[in-house]
């Protein structure tokens, strides 16, 4: 057991290693460009939220 948990970590810091970790600015960029994502989506969700809750009420 303690050998494949020696194993599993080798492997970890191995692979860790190839990892490319982006740059500051990258980070930003893609950090901004979700949140906006988020923002739309959220904007869309709540507007046809709206439009049912009122197709809803005028039916009732």
């Amino acid at each position: 057991m303690k050998e494949k948990i020696i194993a599993f970590v080798t492997d970890v810091i191995k692979e860790m290693k190839k990892v490319t970790w982006p740059e500051k600015n990258e980070l930003r960029d893609s950090t901004l460009i979700v949140l906006a994502v988020c923002g739309i989506i959220s904007g869309f969700i709540y507007l046809v939220d709206w439009v049912v809750n009122k197709v809803i009420t005028s039916i009732l």
